[in-house]
């Protein structure tokens, strides 16, 4: 702190004396016409020297922003002639221009990233993806005054090199122009004569000129793409669809909808990992574990005692009832009748128009990926010889584990610990993190792992997993906690670390369509991959994993590969809602407490405790809170968190709300039904509005009512 106030003190002292000895005088355009015979004289007797002070007053001039730099330009012309003026001069502002970003980068970019959190990760993205071509833009045009230009980049992660770099460049044609008007300065009456109408505009084309580039080269580059392949001179299909999960399925719905010819291709199962492994069977598998658990809670409701015989084999069967009785929703008959074609078997994209099945060759005009994902094996010892179990193949058991592990405090971990705990599994749950559900709030967390305890769950926070074994008949998990080694035996182990997605095996590597860091599909804002005609839905592309929003996808995905050019939308990913399954349950929507501290807003938080509901009362589940998220004295709502029995779906009015700018006064004016959870969200709302009483009004009003009496 004291360097920046150091340095901030030497700026400022250099800035007083230039404008207290009015050295601008020197920066004048008729001082230097007066005076260039003069220079030009000095520079043929000391070359170095003069090239030496003149480089020294352009750097300090362009690091400051002192005023002055187009006369300097001038006469670094008007002294070296237009060869070496170009040279020295474009050397020159470029190291001004970089110490000028420094400076400032130095002094203030911490406090914009911390301050402005939301508009700089935006701001970062982009400049990551696209910073260069930006600042080359910048440079080239005047419109864009330079000095804005070093300030605004100095906010940002930019390289110094690059910014360099990029900046010597793209001020060179700019440069060489006042270099050569000041090899003609004698002829010149003012620099008007060189910043005239015409010549702006024209820097001004040459600004928007790497713009057309960059589209100029995308369209060369899908050339290239596409340069090996012959396009089919008609298409088999509108729309192929490769994967027949939630994404998926609406995708090959709403093209169907529309009269479109579409083809659905499933290697496994339709309905994906949702209907199959996920969402469906593990709900059903809950809600047993939920009735087992209220049983167990009889004088919570005024009964004695209560006896609940079961064979897990049953609940397990249960479980595939469910899905069998959902499958319909989803099955090969009932799309065929929708007007879907669908093929059961392996997909390989031979090329961007052609999809190979079963030894046929099927041409479309886009195809749309929706591969989804698969969970995260991690690379541990033993792996192989344990063969844990995932949320994909713990539904073929039929024994309860009398001892279990579950690896991983994210929902589906959180979820499966306590469902196999309530059925009488002796659980402990491993997160290598200091909480679990990372992505929540502290208080969030606590409330669930309070829960989990009181339950007999042993919760092991801060506990890295570093080998698996079998011995003597049992599994072992050996973890380390703060350089600790503890073995932990079991029947069996849940590996639930989170999810990878299915990228390989049909045709993307040989294609080359981009991968991220994170092995997901790179898509832009409208879903389109590398190829402007493949498109990615759900989990194989992101950001989130839900069913929800991969058929939220699936609208745009279809849209606009069916329509483009004509029309496209934007995905618009500003309103995701979520719940983990735990009870309580945890429902999210927006922005919660962490992350709006983390983005340094200026907010305020409402609660309203369910211990107060009446409805949750009469339940005997009167625990749990509503809290929002809403900007310091509105009622805009910028996030929700419910923690508490059907929390999932009393959040839906908050989703609705902040669709369509809804705020909580308007839930305060909208009646809700007695008695029910629901009830809580306009209780909240109340409480906000008592919070922000006018009670200068409200005096003045208790004035009025002792008059009238």
């Amino acid at each position: 702190m004291i360097k920046k106030i150091i340095l901030l003190l030497l700026i400022a002292t250099v800035l007083a004396c230039f404008f207290i000895f009015d050295l601008g005088q020197y920066l004048d355009f008729q001082y230097l016409k007066t005076q260039q015979a003069q220079l030009a004289e000095f520079y043929s007797k000391n070359q170095v020297f003069t090239i030496s002070v003149y480089s020294g007053l352009y750097i300090v001039i362009a690091m400051l922003s002192l005023p002055g730099a187009t006369i300097m330009t001038l006469a670094g012309g008007a002294i070296f002639g237009l060869l070496y003026g170009t040279i020295i001069v474009s050397i020159a502002s470029t190291i001004g221009a970089t110490l000028a970003m420094i400076n400032c980068r130095y002094l203030f970019r911490n406090a914009f990233q911390e301050k402005l959190k939301p508009v700089m990760k935006k701001v970062n993205h982009g400049v990551d993806k696209d910073g260069a071509l930006f600042l080359f833009m910048s440079r080239l045009s005047p419109v864009f005054p330079f000095f804005l230009v070093n300030a605004a980049f100095a906010k940002t992660y930019i390289n110094v090199f690059t910014y360099a770099l990029v900046s010597q460049i793209g001020m060179l044609p700019g440069t060489a122009v006042f270099v050569n008007a000041g090899t003609q300065i004698s002829k010149m009456e003012s620099i008007g004569s060189i910043l005239s109408l015409n010549m702006i505009f024209a820097f001004a084309l040459l600004g928007i000129f790497p713009l057309a580039s960059k589209k100029a080269v995308q369209w060369l580059k899908n050339r290239k793409l596409n340069k090996s392949v012959k396009k089919p001179k008609s298409y088999d299909y509108n729309m192929i669809v490769i994967g027949a999960g939630s994404g998926g399925l609406v995708s090959a719905y709403i093209a169907a909808a529309v009269k479109a010819k579409v083809a659905l291709i499933e290697k496994h199962k339709m309905g994906g990992d949702c209907l199959n492994t996920g969402c469906v069977p593990s709900k059903a598998f809950i809600r047993s574990a939920k009735m087992l658990h209220y049983a167990k809670r009889a004088k919570d409701w005024g009964f004695d005692s209560t006896k609940v015989e079961y064979d897990f084999a049953n609940v397990m069967d249960r479980v595939q009832n469910v899905i069998k009785k959902i499958e319909p929703h989803d099955s090969v008959e009932r799309y065929t009748e929708l007007g879907v074609n669908v093929y059961e078997g392996e997909a390989k994209i031979i090329d961007p128009y052609r999809v190979e099945v079963n030894g046929e060759t099927l041409t479309t005009k886009n195809i749309v990926i929706a591969t989804g994902a698969r969970p995260l094996m991690p690379s541990i010892p033993g792996m192989d010889e344990v063969q844990p179990l995932t949320s994909d193949s713990l539904w073929n058991i039929r024994k309860l584990p009398t001892r279990l592990v579950v690896v991983g405090g994210g929902p589906i971990g959180c979820e499966l610990a306590q469902a196999f705990s309530r059925f009488g599994s002796k659980v402990t749950l491993l997160e290598g993190m200091n909480r679990l559900l990372l992505k929540e709030d502290l208080e969030v967390s606590e409330a669930v792992r309070t829960k989990f305890e009181a339950e007999g769950i042993t919760v092991l926070t801060g506990h890295m997993v570093e080998g698996l074994q079998s011995e003597g008949g049992s599994k072992v998990v050996t973890c380390n906690c703060q350089d600790e080694k503890i073995n932990i035996e079991c029947d069996e182990i849940i590996m639930a670390l989170g999810r990878k997605a299915n990228v390989t095996g049909f045709g993307l590597e040989e294609l080359g369509v981009e991968i991220r860091k994170n092995g997901t599909i790179e898509t832009d804002d409208f879903l389109r991959t590398n190829y402007p005609n493949i498109f990615a839905v759900g989990d194989v592309t992101g950001p989130y994993q839900f069913t929800h929003f991969a058929a939220h996808q699936a609208w745009y995905a279809a849209v606009n590969s069916l329509f483009s050019p004509f029309k496209k939308f934007k995905t618009d990913y500003r309103v995701i809602p979520w719940t983990t399954f735990t009870d309580p349950e945890v429902a999210r929507v927006g922005i919660n407490e962490q992350e709006a501290e983390e983005q340094g807003l200026d907010f305020e938080v409402t609660r309203y405790g369910l211990d107060d509901l009446d409805r949750a009362i009469a339940d005997g589940e009167d625990h749990g809170f509503v809290k929002v998220i809403t900007p310091k004295g509105k009622d805009k709502i910028l996030g929700a968190t419910i923690v508490g029995s059907h929390a999932g779906d009393i959040l839906t009015e908050f989703v609705l709300a902040m669709k369509h700018g809804l705020g909580l006064n308007k839930i305060l004016g909208t009646i809700h039904t007695y008695p029910t959870i629901g009830e809580a969200n306009k209780y909240l709302a109340g409480n906000w509005k008592k919070a922000h009483a006018p009670e200068g009004l409200l005096n003045w009003i208790e004035k009025f009512h002792g008059w009238r009496r």
